[in-house]
């Protein structure tokens, strides 16, 4: 009799806790549906219809809203979809807009359709741009125009980007030489004579390889503050770009990379068949 009593004590013990742990477990189960949802709505890769592609692009003031509209359009032309000529002038829209994130990635895009005249003359105007990561892309972009007009942006990967004084002051910043750094980080604060702070932020992803200025410096407008090494996505795209457009002068600087030690493998693979593919040329002609 006590053990059946025992067990229908237990029974209504543990349905009391499976009540008392429902509504954590309810909350729970929200919190994941909420994490899945934004990361599902947030996820570049999902299909979007065309009239979110639209309405996408058109949504300037959600920066990832454009982006996504983006690189869908560039997955459909990547499988020679026709339909995406239809957003083909908000694209040439876009080459203009102020936002860097925009301009850079349309420079992206663009390369994708090296039939398009409205494309390579936007592209032309993108290589001359004042941000240096839109030149770039604008550089590679071109290359599928075997247009080598961005030829010289893309060697300029190769050497060590300038990091310059937007400010006379006051240099304070805890950054070491071999620093990886992102885009848009921090790269250091300029203390103006009247107290003003401005922010100096790195325009690429890359490696700090010089320091010129270090903490506590004073600099003027123009001063070398230090310099970036790219990033090995950016050196490995140029040297495939330049595998295309480059010439005989160009082959001491991607020597460089063929032996340099401290470069990936794939790198120095890339660097060797872009010197043979542009003496492969020079022979030819």
């Amino acid at each position: 009799m006590s053990d059946r009593i025992d067990t229908e004590t237990r029974v209504i013990e543990a349905r009391r806790r499976v009540r008392a742990s429902g509504p954590i477990l309810f909350l729970a189960i929200l919190f994941l549906a909420a994490t899945f949802l934004a990361w599902y709505f947030s996820w570049f890769g999902r299909e979007i219809s065309d009239a979110d592609v639209t309405k996408y692009l058109a949504d300037e003031r959600n920066p990832r809203h454009v982006q996504h509209a983006l690189l869908q359009i560039q997955q459909r032309l990547e499988r020679g979809d026709k339909s995406a000529k239809q957003w083909y002038p908000q694209l040439i829209s876009l080459s203009g807009n102020p936002e860097t994130e925009f301009r850079l990635t349309v420079a992206w895009v663009m390369g994708f359709d090296n039939q398009e005249p409205q494309f390579h003359q936007a592209l032309l105007k993108l290589v001359k741009d004042e941000q240096p990561i839109v030149r770039r892309n604008a550089a590679l972009g071109l290359v599928r125009f075997n247009d080598a007009s961005g030829r010289d942006e893309l060697l300029s990967v190769l050497q060590p980007y300038q990091v310059k004084s937007a400010a006379d002051g006051s240099i304070a910043s805890t950054l070491k030489q071999g620093a990886e750094i992102a885009r848009g980080a921090l790269l250091g604060r300029i203390q103006r004579s009247d107290g003003q702070v401005v922010e100096l932020r790195s325009p690429l992803p890359g490696r700090i390889n010089s320091i010129n200025k270090p903490n506590g410096s004073q600099v003027v407008v123009g001063d070398e503050i230090l310099t970036l090494n790219s990033d090995e996505g950016s050196i490995y795209e140029a040297l495939r770009g330049l595998a295309l457009i480059g010439q005989a002068s160009d082959v001491q600087a991607i020597q460089t990379y063929a032996a340099r030690e401290d470069a990936s493998a794939r790198v120095r693979q890339q660097a060797q068949l872009t010197i043979q593919s542009i003496q492969s040329r020079q022979v030819s002609k």
